[in-house]
């Protein structure tokens, strides 16, 4: 295929070139921080009846952990993406110009559609997945392995159902080999998992919680958080979140009423009793 750049286009080598240099500096952090586990605030690892102050702490940390885990897997997922189509795409010449499920043509790679893949496939994919994550990690093996478990069962659960794994994907028929698709597909789902626990690993391990009161914070401090305006502009439910928790956090019985098995529903979703290692200092009735 001809890498000329059609007329008022961005050049599909800049392109690629970009892809390229995130996707490397995603493989970058995997080998950096696969190994660190989250280091939670203080706060969780204590018992008692925390402040409302010391709630909201704590719920702007792990907001911001689970920020910076997701948008950054998000984006690897989403460029990751694109450079697998414009490998499937080289390797089926007989393929080029015709049109994917998705109303995409092969072969064909713009600027506004790799923004697209990214925010609406790769960036919500990174969100979601990143919640599942620290729902579950304290169930994962220690060390590298449970990014890579985690990898795995990401892959082996959206396999079933989701794009573009899924086992009645017709353009398996277009591009191809069709063991290649599945094979570079399947990588970068098991990275993009090794990512999330890296990411959220490594970033837990330099993010200062929040003092209480919260205006006693230095800039420096309050200057860590500078991921929740990425999660508010990108994601607009970051707003929701946010108000949500930090309303709910303002409520001093959250997370404080050890016998109230409503308690796990409601704080969980509010993100107060975040992360699971505190629920068993909170006992349910």
């Amino acid at each position: 295929m001809s890498w000329e750049r059609p007329p008022g286009d961005t050049p599909l080598v800049a392109i690629v070139v970009v892809c390229g240099l995130l996707a490397a500096a995603g493989l970058f952090a995997i080998i950096r921080w696969g190994g660190v586990t989250i280091v939670p605030p203080d706060g969780d690892r204590t018992s008692g009846r925390p402040s409302a102050g010391e709630v909201t702490s704590r719920y702007l940390w792990w907001l911001t952990v689970a920020t910076v885990a997701g948008l950054g897997a998000g984006l690897y997922a989403g460029v990751g993406g694109r450079l697998v189509m414009r490998l499937l795409a080289e390797t089926s010449p007989a393929a080029q110009g015709r049109i994917t499920e998705a109303d995409e043509v092969v072969g064909v790679i713009s600027l506004d559609g790799t923004l697209a893949l990214i925010v609406f496939a790769g960036i919500q994919f990174g969100v979601l997945s990143v919640i599942v994550y620290l729902l579950i990690r304290r169930w994962l093996p220690a060390g590298p392995l449970g990014g890579s478990t985690f990898g795995v069962g990401l892959l082996v659960v959206v396999s079933t159902f989701a794009e573009p794994l899924r086992p009645d994907n017709v353009d398996f028929g277009i591009v191809g080999p069709g063991w290649l698709s599945l094979l570079t597909f399947g990588l970068l789902v098991v990275t993009f998992g090794m990512l999330v626990a890296a990411l959220a690993g490594g970033f837990s391990s330099s993010l200062r919680p929040l003092a209480v009161p919260l205006r006693s914070n230095s800039r420096g401090v309050i200057a860590g958080y500078w991921p929740l305006l990425l999660l508010v502009v990108i994601f607009p439910l970051g707003v929701l979140a946010l108000a949500v928790g930090l309303s709910s956090c303002s409520a001093r019985d959250c997370c404080t009423t050890r016998n109230s098995g409503a308690h796990h529903g409601w704080c969980l979703w509010a993100g107060c009793c975040w992360p699971p290692q505190s629920w068993p200092a909170c006992p349910a009735s």
